[in-house]
């Protein structure tokens, strides 16, 4: 805890999901932002703003977060820089002594992976990516019926990133929003993590079980073209603009215990927003895209029932004291959760729910299918992070928020 009582972090990026995060935070009455950092000055100062706008005490505002770093009144730092500076911005954090939360996004090369690994090893402080989709409601009440049994032993799971985001990536440039660059130079799976969160957990990934391989294949790059086309004419410099991303880039990664999972990148056609998860087991399977589940022997056979009536049954005691609570935040109130989970493990100085090893693997997904891709989809191992450690774990600090164990003792209900 800070010197007088409160959880103090600052926020290192201050585009549009940073200035949604820091208003979160300032949401919380033990949080206390005392510096926020930004390279480009208009951002820097609309952050600013929402800390005096919160009637919070004047933050110092920084170009550089080098020198945010430096201070010693920062317990720990929330990076919502652009995708390539999450890892290294992490990496000085930690050897700062202080606790790093990244925003999502893919790495882009495995050195990185390693070194955040390393660094987070040396320095005992964790790295935790804020992958808010661990946190939602229906992912964790599939989480707990795959922890009861409800589903049997899991064989197949599917995930992804289905949203439509021509406008964002296209406008790149002017918005500067850097998926438009990442878009021009490179071909994968370049946004793993919404999906591959919540069922890594749900498999045990690190903890007894791990991603061994995995093979990519992307398709044809058109969308962007086709909308630039429709919207500013065959002759504007968008339409004629070559994008090295794939429309639809499908990967399929194996694991340690012979489970399957496909992720799917959907995010420059026309289409209703979907993270697609599916989760099959020998006695059952929940579908996302029509909200639905089939359990043998109590669904009607060869029938979907509606999610929702077994939900009820399985809700997570995380969404259970929420609901009693009162949902707050972002996307649906996953957002808030993933951040009090970061800011409690701060104040309590314990291990993140979701650690450096999830951290690296999950971000490491990003430069592999690249390199499945350009392989013409050769299969490409998946480094252990863990060294083994994935084996045989011990268990984690006992949290309210803790994606590996469910203990309703934690909760008032």
């Amino acid at each position: 805890m800070g010197n007088n009582g409160k959880i103090k972090l600052a926020v290192i990026g201050l585009g549009g999901r940073g200035r949604g995060l820091l208003k979160m935070l300032l949401a919380m009455d033990d949080v206390e932002i005392p510096a926020v950092c930004d390279a480009f000055e208009d951002r820097l100062q609309m952050g600013l703003e929402i800390v005096e706008n919160a009637g919070r005490p004047k933050a110092t505002g920084y170009a550089n977060y080098r020198e945010l770093l430096a201070r010693d009144d920062v317990q720990g730092v929330v990076i919502a820089t652009t995708w390539v500076t999450h890892a290294e911005i992490a990496i000085a954090a930690m050897r700062a002594g202080k606790y790093a939360a990244l925003e999502v996004g893919g790495a882009a090369s495995l050195e990185e992976c390693w070194e955040l690994v390393r660094t987070s090893e040396q320095t005992g402080k964790p790295a935790m990516l804020l992958e808010n989709c661990c946190y939602g409601r229906n992912e964790l009440a599939v989480l707990n019926m795959v922890k009861q049994g409800l589903l049997g032993e899991l064989i197949h799971c599917q995930c992804g990133y289905e949203h439509d985001l021509r406008h964002e990536v296209a406008l790149g440039e002017q918005n500067r929003h850097n998926r438009y660059r990442n878009y021009l130079n490179r071909n994968g799976e370049l946004y793993p993590i919404h999906g591959l969160g919540p069922i890594s957990k749900i498999l045990n990934v690190n903890n007894g079980n791990r991603l061994v391989s995995l093979t990519s294949m992307s398709s044809k790059a058109r969308g962007i073209r086709q909308w630039a086309t429709d919207k500013y004419g065959e002759t504007s410099e968008l339409a004629k603009t070559e994008f090295a991303q794939g429309d639809i880039v499908t990967t399929m990664v194996k694991c340690a215990k012979g489970e399957t999972i496909m992720l799917v990148h959907d995010t420059t056609l026309p289409r209703p927003y979907s993270r697609a998860g599916r989760v099959q087991g020998t006695k059952g399977l929940w579908m996302e895209d029509n909200n639905s589940i089939h359990v043998e022997g109590r669904s009607p056979e060869h029938q979907w029932e509606p999610f929702e009536t077994y939900r009820d049954q399985y809700e997570h005691p995380i969404w259970k004291q929420y609901i009693k609570d009162g949902v707050r935040g972002g996307h649906g109130g996953m957002d808030h959760l993933v951040l009090r989970a970061f800011a409690e493990s701060v104040r309590d100085n314990t291990q993140t729910p979701i650690d450096v090893y999830d951290t690296a693997v999950w971000m490491a997904i990003t430069v592999l299918s690249e390199e499945s891709v350009a392989l013409g989809s050769a299969p490409v191992a998946i480094p252990d992070f863990t060294k083994g450690k994935w084996i045989s774990r011990a268990e984690g600090p006992k949290s309210r928020y803790s994606l590996d164990t469910i203990d309703e003792s934690l909760f008032d209900l």
